[in-house]
């Protein structure tokens, strides 16, 4: 009798929580149907049109758009996504920097050679991939304005080289007030310093204000959601490898349930490979980038390092994904299996999906995994998502 009754608590128990996610699910499905509308319709467009990426070309000219705007301000590139007829429109650019004293023939030569840079405390800031071109011919770094993911506090001058990089890409709009949005990380996991998180927004969205655009802001985990599960009805787990940072967000019907951030990502594994085997960071971040594949057996030395810590960064991160779900009283109830999408630069090399499952085989989240797959087109899946919720968030 005594087992009975416990199999027929279990099956109420079981009951229960049915009953509570289909509620929980009819409450969701209500405010998504009260924002449903022409706005929401054209987002959902925007998201089936094909992306034409490319390298910003330093002689082209910034334009002024006459519609929203989506914007990834990353470690190491800067996105910027316009909506077009048939496609969408997405410009990158390096987030790099290096100055050089102020003379009036350098000036002259820099100019006619294309070179993006501005004037400021008797230097020119020379920006984006020239600075890249300058540094490798000076044999140096170039300097960054994003540091793990944020604002760098090593760079007064971080925010001016920001926005200088923007305006080169996008004049001031033609609507006055257009929309911008722009993504940003969630609070860093097992630290109490969210407030550089906080500073990071905030000064963002001032000078994208003084820009002339009205800006909003999106967790990066989130617009990866929104570029790359619609399918999934918005719903499932949304990580951005990144140079600095890896973002999650957990999302349900469109609702960012969990955000936060681990601050190691792709300039991790090269510092912590370049250290191993005694050759600078940035050799390490081309050979990655190049050829480098984790879907066959190392070669060499760096080879080997690349795996290792490729190996180390994907546990920490579904070690935190393990801690951050099992934890949080914020879990909503699905009984379905769910997806998890990566994107992001760091997600790109051959096998990182295959090490990724075989990993997370390891661990036991709290919530069932459906599939775990590339973002259709990595570097810009934040910035395509940036710009669906600019395009649902502007006026008719």
């Amino acid at each position: 009798m005594a087992d009975e009754k416990k199999q027929k608590d279990f099956q109420n128990r079981v009951e229960e929580l049915r009953q509570k996610e289909g509620e929980t699910k009819k409450i969701l499905k209500n405010k998504e149907d009260e924002k449903e509308g022409p706005n929401l319709e054209k987002a959902k467009l925007t998201s089936q049109k094909p992306v034409k990426s490319k390298e910003r070309d330093s002689s082209e000219p910034a334009e002024s758009p006459m519609s929203p705007v989506g914007l990834d301000i990353g470690t190491t590139n800067i996105v910027v996504s316009q909506n077009r007829r048939n496609y969408i429109d997405s410009k990158r650019e390096l987030d790099a920097f290096f100055t050089v004293p102020k003379s009036k023939f350098a000036g002259n030569i820099l100019k006619k050679n294309d070179v993006l840079y501005f004037e400021q405390d008797e230097l020119f800031y020379i920006f984006g991939y020239s600075a890249e071109n300058f540094a490798n011919m000076f044999n140096t770094n170039t300097r960054r304005t994003i540091k793990n993911g944020i604002i760098s506090a090593d760079e007064k001058d971080g925010l001016s080289v920001i926005q200088a990089i923007i305006l080169s890409m996008l004049k001031k709009p033609k609507n006055s007030g257009e929309i911008l949005c722009f993504a940003v990380p969630g609070a860093p996991f097992e630290s109490k310093d969210s407030g550089s998180v906080v500073y990071h927004e905030e000064c963002l969205k001032r000078s994208i204000d003084h820009m002339g655009y009205s800006p909003i802001s999106i967790n990066e985990g989130m617009a990866v959601v929104l570029s790359e599960l619609g399918d999934n009805d918005y719903t499932g787990i949304g990580i951005s490898m990144g140079g600095g940072m890896c973002n999650i967000c957990l999302s349900y019907l469109s609702f960012p349930v969990i955000t936060y951030s681990i601050q190691m990502a792709g300039d991790y594994i090269d510092s912590m490979v370049g250290m191993s085997v005694g050759e600078p960071a940035t050799k390490i971040k081309s050979i990655k980038e190049s050829n480098f594949s984790l879907s066959s057996a190392p070669k060499g030395r760096i080879d080997t390092a690349l795996n290792i810590f490729y190996e180390d960064l994907i546990s920490k991160l579904i070690i935190s994904l393990e801690r951050v779900f099992s934890s949080s009283d914020q879990m909503p109830m699905i009984s379905r299996s769910i997806p998890i999408v990566l994107s992001g630069g760091t997600s790109m090399p051959e096998g990182c999906i295959n090490k990724f499952e075989t990993i997370l085989s390891k661990y036991k989240l709290p919530i069932k995994i459906s599939e775990i797959r590339l973002a259709e087109d990595p570097l810009n899946s934040a910035s395509r998502g940036a710009l669906m919720m600019a395009v649902a968030e502007s006026e008719e």
